[in-house]
């Protein structure tokens, strides 16, 4: 399950560990604490401010000259550039400050962030049960009206697919991006599967655009997205050479957190080449 729908709305669940996680860790280092009146919550809000502006800074300079001709775009967090590592070390970092400027903190924090991180492991192992780790074997249908699914497309290749819509405004901004990526990655194989549109509605679209994609799939009862748990578009999956899922991504795509996910795509490919 990649999304959870609340109302209108579609949640990543990622983000969705990651809030319980941290409600479980202030609740848990609120009860520690209170005989000393120490609560966590504010050392975990700036352990989560710490861990995103420092991911974002590395990612953004890791990817930097692929963001360099746009530089305003370093600003938007919503392509999910990320470097956790990076965003892990500066939460700890802030942890081990605010524990060794405060000693009452030590306990109630060590035991939150303790509690918050089973809770999240716990979750995180029972989400990856509930994943499709292989191509979905789903019936889609071409522009011409043949039937064909994900694996017939793939051949051996790495594969990138790509859930959107022509209603959707952030499926309409990254379109470009997987154009040019999809000219430009030739041992890549890109598939844009459209979700509960006609093929004529897809066809104008395509047109208005000038947009020259290849691999353009239809799926009108939007069968894909609820086969692999996703309720959000734009979502993109990546499929390494073998057919096994090993990334996604829930949102708009930017060239440079789309570069970052093509990079183990193109080593799965290479490493099946040589065997």
């Amino acid at each position: 399950m990649l999304s959870v729908n609340l109302g209108p709305f579609a949640l990543p669940s990622s983000l969705l560990l990651l809030l319980v996680a941290g409600l479980v860790a202030a609740g848990v280092g609120h009860l520690v604490g209170r005989r000393q009146q120490t609560g966590i919550g504010n050392t975990l809000s700036d352990m989560l401010l710490a861990a995103v502006l420092v991911a974002r800074i590395a990612f953004v300079t890791l990817w930097f000259e692929t963001y360099r001709s746009t530089p305003w775009s370093m600003l938007d967090i919503r392509d999910g550039g990320f470097t956790a590592w990076a965003g892990i070390a500066a939460a700890l970092l802030v942890a081990v400050w605010r524990g060794w400027r405060r000693p009452a903190l030590r306990k109630p924090l060590m035991l939150g962030l303790a509690a918050g991180a089973l809770v999240w492991g716990a979750l995180f192992g029972a989400l990856r049960m509930t994943e499709q780790p292989a191509l979905p074997k789903l019936a889609l249908m071409t522009l011409a009206g043949e039937s064909t699914d994900l694996a017939a497309l793939a051949a051996g290749k790495p594969m990138v697919v790509n859930l959107w819509a022509s209603w959707c405004p952030p499926c309409l901004r990254e379109m470009p991006v997987l154009a040019a990526a999809q000219k430009r990655e030739t041992g890549v194989r890109f598939v844009f599967v459209n979700q509960g549109e006609n093929g004529a509605t897809v066809q104008r679209y395509l047109s208005a655009g000038q947009l020259d994609l290849t691999n353009v799939l239809l799926d009108p009862a939007t069968s894909l997205g609820r086969e692999v748990g996703s309720g959000a578009l734009p979502t993109t999956l990546f499929y390494d050479a073998n057919g096994r899922l090993a990334d996604t991504h829930l949102g708009e795509l930017s060239a440079a957190s789309l570069a970052s996910k093509l990079n183990p795509l193109r080593k799965s490919a290479n490493a099946s080449a040589k065997d």
